[in-house]
């Protein structure tokens, strides 16, 4: 039997506590009419996409003026921090989704929205249900699992 008192045991504690901990997500999203995604913090550094106005991504890290983000597919990239806002969007990811008068599935469908339709993020439930906002200012609830920004 080996010992408790093992020079590793510190550093097992740290590893088995950090794979329980809870990671808050933090979205962003793109506020002009578009933004480039960079290989690397430059404007100077490659150009590999250019995405629209209210386009959800994940911050990763923040860095002088550039922010790392992932997107829904789990490609990192760099963008100018200048063209994102804190304000929230989700993104359909079906086809269609239903978008409901109340968080539950029976509820009455107000309207459905096309596959990457951004809806404005309102809030969330916590139960597995987002309240959001489309454009036109109808409002009502869509499954977290139908949208990528939530």
């Amino acid at each position: 039997m080996k010992s408790l008192n093992s020079p590793f045991l510190p550093v097992l504690i740290v590893l088995l506590l950090g794979t329980n901990g809870v990671h808050a997500v933090d979205y962003v999203s793109v506020s002009e009419s578009s933004a480039i995604l960079y290989d690397a913090p430059s404007s100077k550094a490659k150009k590999l996409f250019v995405v629209n106005r209210y386009m959800p991504l994940e911050q990763i890290v923040t860095l002088d003026g550039w922010v790392k983000v992932r997107d829904r597919s789990g490609g990192l990239y760099w963008v100018e921090q200048r063209v994102l806002s804190n304000k929230r969007y989700v993104f359909a990811l079906l086809p269609l989704v239903d978008v409901r008068a109340e968080p539950d599935i029976g509820a009455a469908r107000i309207f459905q929205v096309r596959r990457q339709v951004a809806l404005e993020r309102l809030e969330s439930t916590g139960t597995g249900w987002i309240k959001v906002r489309h454009q036109d200012g109808n409002v009502g609830y869509v499954r977290s699992t139908e949208v990528w920004g939530g």
